[in-house]
């Protein structure tokens, strides 16, 4: 590979966008080991994978991506389609020796995952790297949250309490997007949401989730076929036909972990007035640390070793230098915004390829939420029975 990683996006929509401005944006505020260069953008649609490229300032746009993969003026591909096609196109990917960043969740299933795990391992031994792209790992104050409890800082974790809340859905017309479609999507608030949550917990404590007792729940059966797309959704025509929604709403679950910790877990879409809101709290014997992404450079630690009068929760403004990935940007007190997480993803996965780095969280880690995503779906299948979860132990 010469001093440049050449990439192709796969996908054109939300995170397709993101992922191309992220890849623009990285060697221009870290210095990096390889220049990173999107090739081409593929998307399934040739004139619209056309537009975007031209949009995002990627010169070249195919609609196969198949023979995208298997160029030899590839060096990356960065997989931004529903989960329904991530094992294909990863495990093409890495069998042509191509490094690959998969968007979350890694897959549909724990058996796709866990192909696409093998796969990644088998790669890893010729020097290929897979990574899944948990963006919120690269919030600096979540990472600073880790670092304070990699301290010990918290101490014995007791608790940990998370909410992903958005409220995109809660209109009953809001119309039939792809999320809403099992065989597409996987699930809905549970995988698409959620999922961050259970990965957030996991990395930040250090600790597996073992055990879930879990219910889902669909609020409206029936939704308006998509007109035009907006954002996440879109808007409906006058008199529209119907589709049947086939995922979860929201989702509801509480979790032992592996060193006792109890976690209580929320993910939902219908969360009337929450645009955007990804909470976590983790609560020890020494501290605690506490993170809303609705105020994202902020991070709430509390420190139970002062005096009494002296203790509560005092906000960080994660944004010096120190902070991670901080250093890179604005002076002190300016802040970052969604799209920075993207950013340092890039950084990240450049620096894996580059050797400098391990990559993470990796495609076993997403598995390994993958895994969790299943029990949940089984408990609240069987009355919310709890549901070991697969190949781990307490």
């Amino acid at each position: 590979m010469s001093g440049r990683l050449r990439i192709a996006i796969i996908g054109t929509g939300f995170m397709g966008r993101m992922h191309a401005h992220a890849w623009r944006t990285a060697p221009r505020f870290f210095d990096l080991p390889l220049e990173p260069e999107v090739v081409v953008l593929v998307g399934s649609d040739a004139q619209r994978a056309a537009d975007a490229a031209s949009r995002f300032g990627i010169a070249e746009s195919s609609d196969d991506w198949r023979a995208v993969v298997a160029r030899d003026d590839i060096d990356a591909v960065d997989i931004c389609t529903p989960g329904d096609t991530h094992a294909e196109i990863a495990l093409a990917a890495l069998a042509a020796g191509r490094h690959v960043l998969c968007e979350k969740p890694l897959a549909n299933d724990v058996a796709d995952a866990d192909r696409m795990t093998d796969a990644a391992t088998a790669a890893a031994s010729r020097g290929v790297v897979a990574m899944c792209g948990f963006s919120y790992r690269r919030t600096p104050a979540l990472a600073l949250a880790r670092r304070l409890i990699e301290e010990g800082r918290v101490g014995r974790i007791r608790h940990v309490r998370a909410q992903y809340l958005q409220d995109w859905l809660t209109d009953p017309d809001a119309p039939f997007t792809w999320r809403l479609d099992r065989d597409r999507a996987g699930s809905g608030a549970l995988g698409d949401i959620g999922a961050h949550s259970i990965d957030a917990a996991q990395w930040l404590t250090g600790s597996r989730i073992t055990s879930v007792s879990g219910t889902l729940r669909t609020f409206v059966d029936e939704r308006p076929v998509l007109d035009e797309r907006v954002g996440l959704g879109g808007r409906a025509g006058a008199g529209a036909a119907t589709e049947r929604v086939t995922v979860d709403d929201a989702a509801a679950f509480t979790a032992s972990f592996s060193d006792g910790a109890l976690g209580v877990f929320e993910a939902t879409r219908m969360a009337t007035g929450h645009r955007n809101a990804n909470r976590i709290e983790i609560s020890g014997d020494r501290g605690a640390v506490a993170f809303d992404f609705s105020h994202l450079n902020d991070l709430l630690f509390a420190d139970a070793t002062l005096p009494a009068g002296e203790q509560g929760f005092r906000r960080i403004d994660a944004t010096e230098p120190e902070h991670p990935y901080a250093g890179a940007w604005w002076p002190a007190g300016h802040g970052l915004g969604y799209e920075h997480l993207f950013t340092h993803q890039s950084v990240d996965f450049v620096r894996a390829v580059a050797g400098e780095i391990d990559a993470h969280p990796s495609f076993a880690e997403a598995a390994g939420v993958q895994r969790v995503l299943a029990a949940v779906e089984e408990s609240a299948a069987s009355d919310s029975r709890s549901i070991r979860v697969e190949g781990v132990s307490s």
